[in-house]
């Protein structure tokens, strides 16, 4: 009995590993954390290690010798093109970069992806809805081909859902492409790029919201 109680749990070890790191392991190359936008450099023959120009990179916790350290890229404080109440919207929510993640969450102690956006809304005096699929509708829809830093783009937890399960608040869009700032459930609060393929495979919907 205790055999076949072992090839069972061994049987679904690789499964379990795989909902418990694939985000993470999306991001990380010779063991060091990197964006989902240096990630698509690096696919297509970039040169390894870049980042835009003016980035910063630290180590958010060190543990005993042997122990995983995460590496955060940090952008110039920009808002990408945002002017007015977007670029303040923008600007509240890099200040919680790093803030790890936390399902219900509303302050720097832990957020989720929604929670994150209400409150950098809030903080540039602007109301909005508290879940991700009320947020959807919060705005007009746009194309992800005219996404502008401020919209807001929405995904689903599996390739081809149409399930809204999360929510990020664009804040680059220029000829490299899309960033976007959101609260990863495994990395906690993180501007990543739209075009890797995790996140494309995932995209649902976008929208401009009502000023």
């Amino acid at each position: 009995m205790r055999r076949v109680t072992t090839k069972i749990l061994l049987g679904f070890l690789p499964a379990l590993l795989l909902l418990a790191g694939c985000h993470r392991k999306l991001n990380y190359r010779d063991g060091q954390y990197r964006s989902a936008r240096e990630m698509v450099r690096l696919r297509k023959g970039g040169r390894d290690g870049y980042a835009r120009p003016g980035s910063k990179t630290k180590t958010v916790g060190t543990g005993p010798s042997g122990a995983k350290t995460k590496i955060v890229t940090k952008r110039p404080a920009r808002a990408g093109g945002a002017t007015g109440t977007l670029a303040s919207v923008i600007e509240a929510a890099r200040s919680y970069q790093g803030t790890p993640y936390l399902y219900g969450g509303t302050t720097r102690l832990g957020l989720d992806c929604s929670g994150l956006l209400q409150l950098s809304f809030g903080e540039a005096g602007v109301a909005i809805p508290r879940s991700s699929n009320e947020q959807a509708g919060w705005g007009e829809p746009v194309k992800a081909t005219d996404l502008q830093p401020g919209d807001l783009v929405f995904f689903g937890a599996s390739p081809g859902s149409r399930t809204i399960t999360h929510v990020g608040l664009v804040t680059v869009a220029d000829a490299e492409g899309v960033d976007f700032i959101h609260a990863s459930t495994s990395l906690g609060v993180v501007e990543n790029s739209l075009e890797s393929d995790y996140y494309l495979s995932r995209f649902i919907r976008a929208v401009r919201p009502r000023l």
